[in-house]
């Protein structure tokens, strides 16, 4: 048994690895900010994490084996974190993206299309920080949410006082309403109403892993003893075409697409560059992946059981 603490854990696969670490018999911390409470017997300390002060004082005299962090999404939350859990833990684990990797969103080393991309391309114990950005404006923060990640994992590596791994998501798919981006829905929906995507001409593939596929991931990463970044990603990529290829055939209608110029916006998953991630480094350290292929059809049978979001 392990006492572990999660910040987040209120939905989605962190609500599913809250449920999984209790019934592995670890004793279980939950910190967030109270919207929603954890199931019975999982301690839960209501706190904004982004308060320094009131963050250390709910946390008390408590110590950890692991933490693991749902929610960070910037180099000042991380600081914060790392200097409140500076001696109360041995190992700390965060949610990272694939969205590091976009070539979109910073000056990263080229990766031949079609060539996965490793851990290493995006090296958080170089990474530069610049903690007086705007991080506290949600408009800046949504439009720099890749960077954001990228200088929190700097930040974490950097502290020194506990061992520190990130895991890096690809797009989380499955649960169906849980699923709240409402990204597989909207393209169901549109599928199985004959409305058109919007796609780039040449897409790109992309990568995506179950929610319980990552929720496992994360539970096998507090007992592992790796640092570092490490790629999480059902084997198979698959581009747009390849995706509405999986929807057409439980809708039983023709995806109808509408092509965009590089450069220009288009519907979710549909990529004019090249960021797909390579899984070997997990896959070397003891971890098995599924194949997206075998788990996204029925994550699509989910999707089709609800109203797609307007906005996805």
């Amino acid at each position: 048994m392990q006492r572990i603490c999660v910040i987040g854990g209120s939905r989605y696969f962190g609500k599913l690895l809250v449920k999984r670490l209790q019934a592995a018999g670890h004793q279980v911390t939950v910190i967030n900010r109270g919207s929603t409470p954890p199931p019975a017997g999982v301690e839960h300390l209501v706190v904004d994490r982004n308060d320094e002060a009131a963050l250390t004082a709910a946390l008390g005299s408590r110590t950890f084996d692991v933490v693991v962090d749902q929610v960070c999404y910037t180099p000042v939350q991380a600081a914060v974190a790392a200097r409140a859990f500076a001696g109360r833990t041995r190992r700390y684990v965060m949610t990272s993206t694939i969205e590091v990797y976009d070539p979109a969103t910073a000056a990263l080393a080229a990766v031949p299309p079609g060539t996965p991309v490793p851990e290493e391309i995006v090296d958080p114990a170089t990474w530069l920080v610049a903690m007086d950005l705007p991080w506290h404006d949600e408009a800046y923060l949504e439009a720099h949410y890749a960077e954001g990640k990228r200088q929190a994992e700097a930040v974490f590596t950097r502290a020194g006082s506990f061992e520190i791994a990130s895991a890096r998501s690809a797009h989380v798919l499955g649960g169906g309403a849980q699923e709240f981006t409402g990204r597989l829905a909207h393209y169901a929906g549109r599928i199985a109403t004959g409305e058109e995507i919007t796609v780039h001409a040449k897409a790109l593939p992309t990568v995506f892993i179950h929610y319980e596929e990552l929720a496992d991931l994360l539970l096998w990463a507090t007992t592992a003893d790796f640092t570092g970044p490490v790629n999480a990603c059902s084997d198979g990529p698959l581009d747009v075409h390849g995706l509405a290829a999986i929807i057409a055939a439980q809708t039983g209608r023709e995806p109808v697409y509408r092509i965009v110029p590089a450069g220009e916006e288009a519907s979710a998953f549909s990529f004019d560059r090249h960021y797909a991630m390579n899984n070997a480094r997990a896959k070397e350290l003891g971890y098995s992946f599924s194949r997206t292929t075998d788990w996204l059809p029925g994550a699509v049978a989910e999707a089709l059981t609800i109203e797609p979001s307007p906005t996805a």
